[in-house]
């Protein structure tokens, strides 16, 4: 007679996972889908309230709009000054971000990167009319002298190809002001990134006798590529929706389309336009102004969709 105790076969499935079903959890849950749902809802509701006011100006007749050419001549200015002033500030912030994220995450010692980091995550809680008012009284009047000296050595340049403006309340001008207001943002960005960077693969490159900068060029760098242009896409999207800052700088003229960055006359961007018009605007001049704010919104939309679908693309081909 056998004396094996039979056993037990184990249950199929997985086994419960602990904490499933409990009241905290379920409105936890509950509430971070009701704060998803409220964006998307808030964002349905700005684009429905955009395209409903804005279409009369899409329809009405070329002569009822401000402009030359119907809406379409009317935007064209705006977006290209607003596009304009975008790519200057994203040329000038893009390689002081990466140089203070590099400097930061493997230069600079531990206490000092700190101090560095607050002081420019610092910078993103200034509001825009201070650097608006930093831009037209201190930084525009110091740039004159160089404008004059961009002229007289550049002038054959067609951005550079003046007459300056002696207040120095120019695109260029502008366009470096809202450099120092994105800098912020594409910093943090490019510093997380860089932080992430396996010490693997950078300890492997130090043991192959490899600079330090050889081992950033070839570690760091490939590893953060996809950090760094999500952050130039979301600085770029700050820049295109500023207002303030460069509706106090720019001596603007809304129906101008210039690649002179010195020169008196300078081209107008859609939110300053919005926002020195709309007070005194009536009838159909709202719908267009509206329907311009239609234009930023589908704009800035993208440009920061782009940012998200290249930073997770990114992640996953660094992590993979």
């Amino acid at each position: 007679m056998s004396t094996e105790t039979p056993t037990r076969a184990a249950p199929e499935g997985p086994p419960p996972t602990k904490g499933v079903g409990r009241p905290g959890d379920r409105i936890f849950s509950g509430t971070a889908l009701a704060a998803a749902l409220m964006i998307l809802v808030t964002l349905a509701g700005v684009a429905f309230f955009l395209s409903i006011e804005g279409w009369p100006a899409f329809t009405a007749d070329p002569e009822e709009i401000p402009g030359d050419g119907g809406f379409a001549g009317f935007v064209s200015p705006l977006l290209f000054g607003t596009i304009l002033v975008s790519a200057l500030a994203l040329l000038f912030a893009a390689p002081v971000a990466v140089g203070i994220a590099l400097y930061i995450s493997h230069y600079a010692p531990r206490r000092a990167s700190k101090t560095i980091g607050y002081v420019i995550d610092l910078l993103a809680a200034v509001p825009s009319v201070v650097f608006g008012l930093w831009g037209l009284q201190v930084f525009a009047p110091y740039l004159g002298p160089a404008f004059y000296w961009l002229e007289e050595n550049l002038g054959f340049i067609p951005f550079f190809a003046g007459p300056v403006a002696d207040s120095g309340r120019v695109m260029l001008t502008a366009g470096l002001v809202l450099a120092v207001m994105i800098l912020p943002i594409m910093t943090a960005v490019c510093r997380e990134v860089f932080l992430q960077t396996p010490r693997l693969h950078e300890e492997a490159a130090l043991a192959l006798g490899a600079t330090r900068w050889e081992m950033i060029k070839m570690a760091v760098l490939p590893y953060g590529r996809s950090g760094v242009i999500s952050g130039a896409m979301l600085g770029l999207g700050r820049a295109l929706g500023e207002t303030l800052a460069v509706t106090l700088i720019l001596a603007v003229n809304p129906t101008l389309i210039t690649f002179n960055l010195i020169s008196s006359q300078n081209s107008s961007t859609i939110p300053a336009n919005i926002a020195l018009d709309f007070p005194e605007a009536t009838g159909l001049d709202v719908n267009a102004l509206i329907a311009t704010g239609l234009v930023l919104f589908v704009l800035t939309f993208a440009v920061n969709y782009l940012a998200r679908w290249v930073a997770s693309r990114g992640f996953s081909g660094a992590a993979g």
